[in-house]
């Protein structure tokens, strides 16, 4: 996997930016003129500088704050960091991953956590890993072209069968966490199962839907994106959150491209599905998100509904925007699934404006391997 890494001069320019924008938002303790002078001197001489812990932890929350992609920005301020650059191994990266899981699930009450591993660096080829979240279900191609399981990670599951994988085939599998420095072989790490905290789906008024198996894990660690921080690049860096209930209600569970249990669900509802004038879709999809609601309540995890993360969206906005700062966003991504029209953000525009620190997509390294 060939690394690029911009010029001294870019990388200069990014950091000079960065640090005014810490002195601006922090005053004096974000940038100092000394700082500045030291790090343009470390990068005269090296190509590149490092970031001070203080900087990297405000440069993880801002990158956050700017990422047009998450509704849930109203608590940027509160994100955890953890410092993991000095790992070396992917043994070492793998149970920092581990240590992440456990800390963000917090016996339900989940944490907002950020761990961040070495940036990329000539000389030295960064760990990257494969899987796009660090909890993930397999899905299994059949040989009549269906999925059995999550048909979002399909080709992940194969890629990963081809280095020696092999799951129970059922319909929540939980993958390995598969590593890889440069061009090295990756390893293959199973999580331990005190690492991924699930919860078994039910309905409070449909008692047949527990009889479906369906379950989910707790929060979302988004794992396959870029961190880019004052002209430094960190190409792991994954990112504990929580869920909205739609999200795995209305979108995991329901999409066709994914579980596709509507059907299912409308049957056992007695639905005609003959056509779409019965909105079977939309009761079906409707009853899934009271069931996840109903579930993580019943188990004690956090998880908010879409009402509630779009109030807090738009008080996160007017906040900003008291502060002198616009709130990018992609409004195909923080409008709910479910009831959209419902909620304070459908009637309003928003610029999908890139801003810097911001996360960034990064190639697969597991498709070069397929």
């Amino acid at each position: 996997m060939e690394v690029i890494r911009p010029s001294a001069e870019v990388i200069g320019a990014e950091a000079q930016d960065f640090l005014e924008q810490l002195r601006t938002e922090c005053g004096d303790r974000g940038c100092t003129s000394a700082r500045l002078a030291q790090v343009r001197a470390e990068i005269a001489a090296t190509g590149t500088y490092q970031h001070t812990e203080q900087e990297l932890t405000r440069g993880c929350k801002i990158a956050w704050r700017n990422t047009p992609r998450c509704l849930g920005k109203f608590y940027w301020n509160a994100l955890a960091v953890r410092d993991m650059r000095h790992l070396s191994t992917t043994g070492e990266v793998f149970d920092a991953l581990v240590e992440q899981l456990k800390q963000a699930a917090n016996g339900g009450r989940i944490r907002l956590l950020m761990t961040v591993f070495a940036a990329q660096q000539d000389g030295r080829p960064p760990i990257r890993i494969w899987n796009s979240q660090l909890v993930q279900y397999a899905g299994y191609r059949q040989p009549d072209g269906t999925v059995t399981g999550d048909p979002a990670t399909a080709d992940l599951t194969r890629a990963v069968e081809a280095l020696g994988w092999s799951g129970r085939g059922t319909p929540f599998d939980v993958l390995p966490i598969v590593l890889q420095r440069g061009d090295e072989p990756p390893r293959v790490y199973s999580l331990p199962r005190d690492a991924v905290l699930e919860v078994p789906i039910t309905h409070p008024e449909l008692p047949w839907l527990a009889d479906l198996g369906m379950r989910w894990y707790a929060f979302p660690s988004i794992s396959n994106q870029r961190l880019e921080i004052g002209g430094l690049s960190y190409p792991l860096a994954p990112f504990s959150a929580w869920y909205t209930a739609a999200e795995i209600g209305a979108r995991d569970l329901s999409d066709v491209s994914r579980y596709n249990l509507l059907p299912i669900v409308a049957e056992g509802m007695g639905l005609n599905t003959r056509t779409d004038r019965t909105l079977w879709k939309d009761r079906a999809m409707l009853e899934l998100t009271v069931a996840v609601l109903h579930s993580f309540d019943t188990d004690g995890v956090s998880l908010i509904d879409h009402h509630f993360a779009s109030r807090q969206f738009v008080k996160h906005e007017v906040r900003e925007k008291s502060t002198g700062r616009p709130t990018p966003a992609n409004w195909e991504l923080i409008v709910s699934p479910i009831g959209g029209s419902a909620t304070p953000v459908w009637e309003r525009r928003y610029e999908p404006t890139i801003l810097r620190p911001n996360f960034f997509d990064q190639p697969a390294p597991w498709a070069a391997q397929s």
